[in-house]
Protein backbone atom coordinates (compact mmCIF):
# COMPACT_ATOMS: atom_id res chain seq x y z
CA UNK A 1 0.00 0.00 0.00
CA UNK A 2 1.14 3.27 -1.33
CA UNK A 3 0.65 6.83 0.41
CA UNK A 4 1.93 9.99 -1.36
CA UNK A 5 2.15 13.69 -0.05
CA UNK A 6 1.89 17.13 -1.64
CA UNK A 7 5.26 16.58 -2.74
CA UNK A 8 4.96 13.72 -4.67
CA UNK A 9 6.33 11.38 -2.13
CA UNK A 10 5.69 7.99 -2.18
CA UNK A 11 5.90 6.09 1.05
CA UNK A 12 4.99 2.16 1.63
CA UNK A 13 4.57 1.42 5.17
CA UNK A 14 4.41 -2.10 6.40
CA UNK A 15 1.29 -2.94 8.49
CA UNK A 16 0.32 -5.64 10.83
CA UNK A 17 -2.11 -8.20 9.15
CA UNK A 18 -4.96 -7.50 11.42
CA UNK A 19 -3.90 -3.97 11.67
CA UNK A 20 -6.76 -1.18 10.72
CA UNK A 21 -5.08 0.92 7.49
CA UNK A 22 -5.08 5.10 8.04
CA UNK A 23 -6.51 7.37 5.77
CA UNK A 24 -3.46 9.40 6.32
CA UNK A 25 -0.05 8.88 6.98
CA UNK A 26 3.14 11.26 7.78
CA UNK A 27 5.74 11.63 4.78
CA UNK A 28 8.85 9.99 6.02
CA UNK A 29 10.78 12.29 3.68
CA UNK A 30 9.17 15.67 4.37
CA UNK A 31 6.67 15.18 7.09
CA UNK A 32 3.51 16.46 5.52
CA UNK A 33 0.78 14.21 5.60
CA UNK A 34 0.15 11.71 2.81
CA UNK A 35 -2.86 10.12 1.75
CA UNK A 36 -3.77 6.90 -0.53
CA UNK A 37 -4.65 8.95 -4.01
CA UNK A 38 -1.87 10.02 -5.96
CA UNK A 39 -3.21 12.58 -7.96
CA UNK A 40 -5.31 14.06 -4.77
CA UNK A 41 -2.92 13.86 -1.43
CA UNK A 42 -3.93 15.67 1.79
CA UNK A 43 -3.45 19.55 1.64
CA UNK A 44 -0.18 20.37 4.50
CA UNK A 45 -2.43 21.09 8.03
CA UNK A 46 -2.19 25.19 8.99
CA UNK A 47 0.45 25.65 11.55
CA UNK A 48 -0.35 28.79 13.75
CA UNK A 49 3.28 30.16 14.27
CA UNK A 50 4.73 30.49 17.76
CA UNK A 51 3.54 33.43 19.92
CA UNK A 52 4.91 35.24 22.41
CA UNK A 53 3.24 35.78 25.82
CA UNK A 54 3.96 39.63 24.27
CA UNK A 55 1.97 38.75 21.54
CA UNK A 56 -1.13 37.49 23.36
CA UNK A 57 -0.92 40.04 26.38
CA UNK A 58 -1.17 42.62 22.93
CA UNK A 59 -4.26 40.89 21.27
CA UNK A 60 -6.24 41.20 24.71
CA UNK A 61 -4.94 44.59 25.61
CA UNK A 62 -5.43 48.04 23.38
CA UNK A 63 -2.42 50.39 23.01
CA UNK A 64 -3.94 52.76 25.54
CA UNK A 65 -4.66 49.90 28.24
CA UNK A 66 -0.96 49.06 27.69
CA UNK A 67 0.13 52.88 28.39
CA UNK A 68 -2.28 53.23 31.54
CA UNK A 69 -0.54 49.82 33.08
CA UNK A 70 2.71 51.09 32.71
CA UNK A 71 2.76 54.53 33.79
CA UNK A 72 0.68 52.66 37.10
CA UNK A 73 3.70 50.48 37.32
CA UNK A 74 5.98 53.53 36.89
CA UNK A 75 4.00 55.25 39.70
CA UNK A 76 4.16 52.62 42.26
CA UNK A 77 8.19 51.88 41.76
CA UNK A 78 8.61 55.91 41.85
CA UNK A 79 7.09 55.72 45.40
CA UNK A 80 8.81 53.03 46.37
CA UNK A 81 11.68 54.34 45.46
CA UNK A 82 10.91 57.37 47.36
CA UNK A 83 10.06 55.54 50.52
CA UNK A 84 13.71 54.28 50.30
Amino acid sequence: MSYWCANKHESRPFFAVDAEIPDEWECPSCGLPAGRDQNNPPKPKRTEPYKSHFAYVKERRTDEDGAALLAEALERLRKRREGE
